[in-house]
């Protein structure tokens, strides 16, 4: 009976997911979803972000390092009408 219910629930899962990417427009996010598709064998994700993403993702880890930090409270209000 378990068996039948976690299938199931994988099920729903799938369709969802099919229901999300049917509606996408963001074509880096369509990107990606090919790549995960196409990739053979699970890839390191460093590997596979552009120069962009770990030039942005190394300076804010230079930030974290120095202190350069900000509580989650504070950067909610400042990025209020954004989200």
């Amino acid at each position: 009976m378990k068996t039948r219910m976690k299938e199931s629930n994988v099920e729903k899962e799938k369709l969802e997911i099919i229901k999300w990417v049917t509606s996408l427009k963001d074509k880096d996010a369509i990107e990606k979803l090919r790549m995960l598709r196409d990739s053979p064998k699970k890839l390191d994700w460093w590997n596979e972000i552009t120069e962009e993403e770990k030039v942005a993702i190394d300076k804010g880890m230079e930030d974290i390092k120095a202190g350069r930090v900000k509580p989650h409270k504070e950067a909610k209000k400042l990025y209020a009408k954004w989200l």
